[in-house]
């Protein structure tokens, strides 16, 4: 298992210079945003050398049922190994990036972590901390030919990473030895603004801890100190029961990260906001902590 989940550009610029190509590393673009979904224009553009786009909304996430799910819910199995293995993802170390501070990243590094691959990253700080170091990019559409000519033999099941339903969070977040963290920014989690999901607010009885809060201002991760102190304020510690979801469960997986990199391990719940906020059975909480519920 490698010792850490994220992996820095000088770090992975001496990996990428590797001579035997069988030791470099898969390296695999993720860019996503809310407003367009997919970014495969801004991989044209620039991206890291050999570098494999990958669509978070048909390889990192299933198709949406009856809402119960989520906005992004997990994906089938055979569809994941499937694209992993298009991209060129084996056994060899894998190294994951987007451009926002790794919350979409942290989604395959979550995924790949689940279905057994012991040896994948985030790129700390994404493109711009690699632009930023004066490293080069390459342009181009997606696939690059060197997915096409060296297809991955990656195989795994899930069940490697913990995971929450809606029941499970629920009890989590009422268990006086459980934390139940909320990565969405302040004003959805208290429910002052509500711009995606059916109902604002927050599963009651969760704390707030943006993923925002737990990067610099460049975009990298805290250290680990920082980290350990921040989530022990929440009560997040090795020793509690820790989960945590978000609006559609992407982002959680950077909280999850974040959590590992503090020592704690913690459980994703997948459906997260968006699910719990489209059951009309669910109670709603507003507020800080301790803020009303609603029916």
């Amino acid at each position: 298992m490698r010792a850490s989940p994220l992996i820095g550009v000088a770090e992975l610029a001496a990996a990428l210079d590797e001579p035997d190509p069988a030791r470099r590393p898969t390296v695999l673009d993720v860019r996503w945003d809310l407003a367009r979904g997919p970014r495969p224009d801004l991989y044209a553009a620039a991206h890291l050398p050999d570098a494999v786009f990958v669509d978070l909304d048909t390889a990192l996430a299933g198709p949406v049922g009856d809402g119960r799910r989520g906005r992004h819910p997990l994906p089938d199995t055979d569809i994941f190994l499937e694209a992993m293995r298009a991209a060129g993802v084996s056994r060899r170390p894998v190294v994951v990036y987007d451009d926002a501070g790794g919350t979409i990243a942290a989604r395959a590094w979550w995924l790949l972590r689940h279905h057994g691959h012991e040896d994948v990253a985030v790129l700390d700080g994404g493109l711009p901390a690699w632009t930023a170091a004066g490293l080069a990019t390459e342009t181009g559409p997606p696939t690059p030919p060197v997915a096409r000519s060296q297809p991955g033999d990656f195989t795994g099941a899930p069940g490697r990473m913990p995971t929450l339903d809606a029941n499970a969070a629920a009890a989590l977040a009422e268990d006086p030895a459980g934390v139940l963290l909320d990565a969405r920014q302040g004003e959805r989690y208290r429910g002052e603004s509500e711009p995606i999901d059916p109902r604002a607010g927050h599963i009651p009885g969760a704390r707030h801890r943006s993923t925002r809060d737990n990067l610099d201002a460049d975009g990298r991760f805290l250290g680990a100190a920082a980290l350990t102190r921040a989530f022990a304020a929440l009560g997040a510690t090795p020793q509690a029961s820790v989960g945590a979801y978000c609006g559609s469960g992407v982002t959680a997986a950077h909280e999850v990260l974040a959590l590992e990199l503090a020592g704690v391990r913690a459980a994703l719940y997948p459906g997260s906001w968006s699910e719990w906020s489209s059951d009309p059975d669910r109670p709603v909480q507003t507020g800080d902590h301790a803020g009303p519920i609603q029916g």
